[in-house]
């Protein structure tokens, strides 16, 4: 265990996902009720090593707990992924009186969360970001909102594309992760998902899919295309011509980021805050805050980067069958 805080700074890093402002609400509240100072830290390290600092108290994080994206602004840092940028970041850190740091974000930031613990900054991380792309947590602030602001979309365009009696290719974020394009389309009753995490890259078989349910009566065809498989407006050219069925590609892009987080992300994201500003208060350092398995618990910075996750081969499985 590492020493008791006094000052507490919380960051947001990263991607921005709804509910960040929530945990920030959550940890500034806690904090304070427990007599401690908190600083809020803008544009992530990238504002830490600019000492973009400001005070926060219980007017300041008033009314944002609905507001989708985060107060506190979020940027990426190369810099801070060098030895020279780490050591002026605890500088600062210590400049500034912070000796316990909340950071909101994913892996890239419970790295550099790490390093500033190195150097004796009680850190806590708390997973940020709608890919739902930690493996540590069953649960990452703003994937619910995501997956509903996905999910509402398609729906939409399955009605204009039932209206045509065209197939659409409808792509989703998750660069790296599936799960967005996973859970939408089994929501959303899509005849093909595609994930780079099983998809084989055999469209001729998605082709044939297509005639297949078109000489069977057929009016539409949903495909939910994740990010990380892409190529979109390229697919949709050559289904075309495969199929002669009129096809069109729709990019949802970053409306996934933004809007009013859920019920879930709001509650979720506040009790995680809370939960690291326990840990703080307690003493504890390198943790990073999880849902698992239905409760809230913490595990070590270095142990959760080294957990790898991946698809729920029964979801991907029952995706499968209900779209025969």
């Amino acid at each position: 265990m590492a020493n008791k805080v006094g000052t507490i700074g919380i960051l947001t890093s990263g991607g921005d996902a709804p509910g960040m402002n929530a945990a920030i609400r959550a940890v500034t509240r806690t904090a304070l009720g427990y007599g401690l100072k908190v600083k809020g830290i803008r544009r992530g390290f990238n504002g830490l090593l600019e000492e973009d600092i400001v005070d926060l108290d219980g007017r300041n994080v008033s009314d944002i707990i609905q507001r989708g994206g985060t107060i506190l602004y979020t940027a990426r840092c190369k810099e801070f992924t060098t030895k020279e940028g780490q050591d002026r970041g605890a500088e600062v850190c210590q400049k500034y009186n912070i000796d316990g740091l909340v950071v909101i974000g994913g892996d890239g930031s419970f790295r550099g969360a790490g390093k500033l613990a190195e150097r004796g900054i009680n850190t806590v991380g708390i997973p940020g970001t709608i890919d739902l792309d930690i493996a540590c947590t069953d649960y990452s602030i703003g994937f619910d909102t995501a997956v509903n602001t996905a999910m509402e979309a398609i729906d939409k365009v399955r009605d204009t594309s039932t209206s045509h009696e065209r197939c659409s290719i409808i792509e989703v974020m998750g660069r790296h992760a599936g799960f967005i394009a996973l859970w939408c389309g089994i929501a959303n009753g899509a005849e093909d998902i595609l994930i780079a995490e099983r998809y084989d890259y055999n469209e001729q078989r998605i082709i044939d899919n297509i005639i297949r349910r078109k000489e069977s009566g057929k009016k539409h065809h949903i495909i939910v295309n994740a990010e990380g498989v892409g190529d979109s407006y390229e697919m949709a050219k050559r289904i075309e011509e495969a199929t002669e069925i009129e096809t069109r590609a729709t990019i949802i892009g970053h409306i996934q980021r933004g809007g009013s987080p859920t019920c879930r992300d709001r509650v979720y994201a506040s009790t995680m805050g809370a939960y690291a500003v326990d840990l703080l208060y307690k003493g504890a350092s390198r943790r990073v805050v999880a849902h698992k398995d239905g409760k809230f618990v913490d595990f070590d910075i270095q142990e959760a980067l080294s957990m790898e996750k991946d698809i729920d081969q029964y979801l991907y499985d029952l995706s499968k069958r209900l779209s025969r």
